[in-house]
């Protein structure tokens, strides 16, 4: 990564041959035989989205400072920024869908309250292994006879498998419809925060320049994600903060001035309050951790 980011590599979403409509199909043996020199294990923050699916096979991997263990039913959902490495999937087979930011809209709340890794029983696997495996045959079509319609398929095709392979919270999860106010305005909020947060750390800030106040964006923000929009804002800061910390070598009045903060007291403050320790100190676990991992 560039401006201290030394240990993340930056993914960009560059479609295959084939593969023009923001969306591509692959499998975890295509992702290996790619990457013969093992670059998976190290961080990386993709710009796009990965769904897989572990159809049978054992690993792990890490995302965002929490590992997750792999096996038949898993489902990973990295979204983009989110830095992951994929530890250990030697063994694992299914397919990996990679998709672009914006080419399903309605899945916002989805993509802000389904964790990164879940957990299907047989049935509902078998479904979503349908799902995409029809996706992938639309996308091979799609590749060697292009069609007008082929970006509306794919876009359906992947709303379906989404549909049926996120976890059970129906109304945490479902893509909410169109014209639907709250969505649209947690939607518009949270687009805010993701190319604001290192310089408003107030709500009301979000408020002025959306045009809604306060209390509409709490209650938005609380009905897609379950937290208010405060809380929202500040576990943003707090993840950026994480990542800084972890994967470069910023001194933590750098990491302070990345994330708007005017000084590195105001910073510290902040984090020991949303993490219950000070930066430097967690900077020194997770280094541990990371020793103790390798």
């Amino acid at each position: 990564m560039e401006n201290g980011h030394h240990a993340v590599r930056q993914l960009r979403y560059w479609p295959a041959v084939g593969s023009p409509h923001g969306v591509e199909v692959l499998d975890f043996a295509a992702l290996r035989s790619m990457d013969t020199q093992r670059r998976r294990v190290l961080p990386q923050r993709p710009d796009f989205h990965v769904l897989a699916l572990t159809a049978a096979g054992v690993g792990t991997i890490e995302a965002d400072f929490l590992a997750y263990r792999l096996a038949e039913g898993s489902v990973v959902w990295i979204r983009p920024g989110m830095v992951h490495r994929w530890s250990d999937i030697d063994a694992c087979e299914g397919p990996l869908i990679l998709f672009r930011p914006g080419f399903l809209p309605g899945f916002t709340t989805a993509e802000a309250t389904a964790p990164a890794c879940w957990q299907l029983d047989q049935q509902r696997l078998e479904l979503a292994l349908l799902a995409a495996e029809h996706l992938g045959r639309e996308h091979d079509s799609a590749a060697r006879s292009p069609h007008v319609a082929s970006p509306a398929l794919l876009s359906h095709l992947l709303a379906a498998l989404l549909l049926r392979a996120l976890p059970d919270a129906p109304a945490r999860t479902d893509p909410a419809p169109a014209g639907n106010r709250s969505a649209d305005v947690f939607r518009a909020y949270r687009a805010a925060v993701e190319e604001h947060f290192t310089d408003w750390h107030h709500v009301a800030d979000y408020a002025r320049a959306l045009g809604y106040d306060v209390r509409t964006l709490t209650r938005a923000t609380r009905a897609a994600t379950g937290t208010g929009a405060k809380a929202f804002l500040d576990q943003r800061i707090l993840l950026e903060a994480r990542r800084l910390l972890a994967h470069t070598d910023l001194p933590v009045a750098g990491c302070a001035r990345r994330l708007g903060f005017r000084d590195v007291g105001n910073f510290t403050t902040f984090f020991r309050r949303q993490a219950a320790m000070p930066p430097a100190a967690w900077r020194t676990a997770y280094g541990a951790a990371g020793t103790r991992d390798a």
